[in-house]
Parts: structure tokens; sequence; C-alpha cells
């Protein structure tokens, strides 16, 4: 997926889903669309084409229903912005042990 915005359509023939699951998804506060006025079309970030893949394989291959869906993929998201804080602090340590090393004793 190299673009960054995917129309319901492409979306529905990428992942080989009904458009009811996607505005199953979409009543649930899970995804939320964009709209293209000039198109009259309902589109898609990445970001939320990613929570449809994932809401998909743990409500088909799981049998976790929506509200379940919408915790995990809060948790997960969750952990990812721990995971970018913790990065973070990595390299702002990093840098810090860099700088003194170069300043020497």
């Amino acid at each position: 997926m190299e673009k960054d915005v995917w129309t319901v359509r492409e979306v529905v023939e990428i992942l080989n889903i009904d458009e009811d699951f996607i505005a199953a998804l979409q009543k649930e506060d899970i995804i939320t669309l964009m709209r293209d006025d000039s198109r009259g079309e309902n589109l898609l970030r990445r970001q939320e084409i990613d929570k449809i893949r994932v809401a998909k394989v743990l409500i088909e291959d799981m049998d976790i229903n929506l509200p379940g869906v919408e915790v995990i993929l809060g948790m997960r998201q969750n952990m990812i912005d721990m995971r970018r804080q913790f990065d973070d602090i990595l390299k702002d340590l990093a840098d810090e042990i860099r700088r003194m090393f170069e300043q020497g004793p």
C-alpha cells in the first residue's frame, strides 16, 4: 500500500471484505472515514486501513466481538505510542552519552 488515502471500494477489494464490515467498524467508532466531496467518495487513511485489517483477523480468526476489537486496538495503539516514547528516550540518552564522551573528562 503505497498511497496515503484509499477509497472504500479499493479497501473492500484489497482486503476482501464487505462494505457492511467497514460500516460496522465506523458505527462503533473503531475507524473514521474521510469524505471527498469533489469525488463523492469516502476515503480511508493508511492507519484506518491497518485497523480494518487487524479487526478482520481478530473477528474472523479469533472470534472477537466488535467491543473487544475496539479495546484491543486501543491497547495496541497505546503500546505503539509507548514504544515511540521509549525510542525517543533511548535516542536522547544515546545522544547525551555521545556528547559526554566527545567532551572528554
